[in-house]
Parts: C-alpha cells; sequence; structure tokens
C-alpha cells in the first residue's frame, strides 16, 4: 500500500523534501514507516524521540495501522511563544 508523507518546519528544511510517497506492507504501523523514512532520510533519526505523527486531523501514536492512501504528517514537537 501507498501512504503520503509530510513533513514541517525545521524536519522539512533538515530533509530539504515536503513530502515522500512510500510503499509499505498492508498492515504497516506507524513504528514501522518510520524505520523506512529515516532509512532514506537518516538525518531525521536524531529527532525520533521528540516528533509528532499525525493521520488525518488527530496526533496518532508508533502503534497505529495505517490505511492505503493515508497522509501522514511528521512534526517537531509543538512550541508556544
Amino acid at each position: 500500500m501507498k501512504v503520503q508523507v509530510q513533513f514541517y518546519a525545521q524536519l522539512r528544511d533538515l530533509i530539504g523534501v515536503h513530502g515522500l510517497e512510500m510503499e509499505l506492507a498492508e498492515g504497516a504501523t506507524v513504528r514501522d514507516l518510520l524505520e523506512k523514512v529515516y532509512a532514506q532520510q537518516p538525518a531525521l533519526r536524531p529527532h525520533d524521540k521528540s516528533i509528532l505523527i499525525g493521520a488525518g486531523v488527530e496526533f496518532v501514536d508508533r502503534n497505529y495501522e495505517l490505511k492505503p492512501g493515508e497522509e501522514i504528517a511528521i512534526m517537531p514537537p509543538v512550541q508556544g511563544g
């Protein structure tokens, strides 16, 4: 199945791309997706503990099972100002 991955703020600036299309096995989780993303974009791995993951309009955890065609947002922690 294919999912769309969008990167935001300094994570997008770090890797120089707005998004990627990723091919994953049916039943893959966010954790599986992140491992594949880190393999292609190793500069993101050091940020693993602090990133937020969104599916649609909700934040999800790493055990969330992905759906075909879903758009996943990978964001830095929310900061106030």
